[in-house]
């Protein structure tokens, strides 16, 4: 029984160990930071109670971050999504009758995850260039006036929802293509069978029952990635203009690495974790009472 348990902390010792240190301890530092004043550099801290959280949802500032999170984050998921959804299943259909343009379409469509976002954000602030970006050439060719797409507080937190979307379909296409394959044929012969001839029926009897799974798990990873975009903000727009595209993200990064208030910065990371979490239980409750599991 020695021996056994020996080599059980043998084995599982060392990864334990590196779990407490670098994922709970550090968690459980951020906790204890949220409720002081320290910044990076004092010996000292003093504790301040619930005294970050309320000038984070007390000031406008911090309520704006939380607003264009939310905004962000309510076009980026359920459009991401649903065109991931669309693409896969006209990939997986012309697959069967046009494979090699299929696979072509899939690398194009993918090229946006496996491209750095850093470069691409900044191929998206050229295109999106008051006077000179393509996408106003195009607007004003078509008869509309151009858009100030970043420097308009009214259509910048739009502007980078929708390079998130852009970048969030190829890898949910992926998913989506790696649960319609695992469909079995079989299902789609039984409905013909019983009357769904049309691709539509087929989709609502078959495919998209048997992709609850593969949903469930695209929707939490999209939400995931939605609410903690930081790179499109740092790279495009530094939160601005007048805060009118600050994120939760960008703002700890802002107050935690800019002006060095580490205890704010944590009560915004406290927040950000718990409103994560309880969207994933949402999304779990919710979406998994139509998931079936094969």
């Amino acid at each position: 029984m020695s021996r056994r348990w020996i080599t059980d902390l043998v084995l599982v010792g060392p990864a334990a160990i590196a779990l407490i240190l670098f994922i709970f301890l550090p968690v459980c530092i951020v906790f204890v930071l949220a409720f002081t004043d320290y910044q990076f550099g004092a010996r000292t801290a003093d504790f301040v109670g619930l005294e970050n959280f309320s000038d984070l949802f007390g000031s406008r500032i911090g309520r704006k971050a939380i607003t264009n999170t939310l905004i962000y984050a309510g076009i980026v998921i359920p459009t991401s999504v649903g065109l991931g959804l669309l693409v896969a299943v006209g990939l997986h259909s012309l697959s069967k009758t046009l494979p090699r343009i299929s696979n072509a379409l899939k690398a194009i469509y993918f090229l946006p995850v496996a491209a750095t976002l850093v470069a691409m954000a900044v191929s998206w602030q050229m295109l999106m260039h008051p006077s000179l970006g393509l996408l106003n050439h195009w607007a004003v060719a078509l008869g509309f006036s151009p858009v100030q797409w970043l420097s308009d507080r009214d259509t910048v937190i739009y502007s980078l929802a929708m390079i998130g979307v852009w970048q969030s379909v190829g890898y949910n296409m992926v998913l989506f293509l790696a649960g319609l394959s695992a469909i079995p044929e079989t299902l789609y012969d039984a409905s013909e069978v019983d009357g769904a001839e049309s691709g539509w029926s087929r989709f609502w009897l078959v495919t998209w029952p048997m992709l609850g799974p593969t949903t469930l798990f695209v929707m939490i990873v999209t939400a995931a990635t939605a609410f903690r975009v930081f790179e499109t903000v740092a790279t495009m727009t530094q939160g601005g203009p007048a805060f009118a595209s600050d994120t939760i993200v960008y703002a700890l990064y802002r107050e935690g690495f800019v002006y060095f208030k580490a205890g704010y910065a944590s009560a915004i990371t406290v927040v950000f974790f718990l409103a994560l979490l309880l969207l994933t239980v949402i999304q779990l409750v919710l979406v998994e009472r139509r998931v079936h599991y094969r």
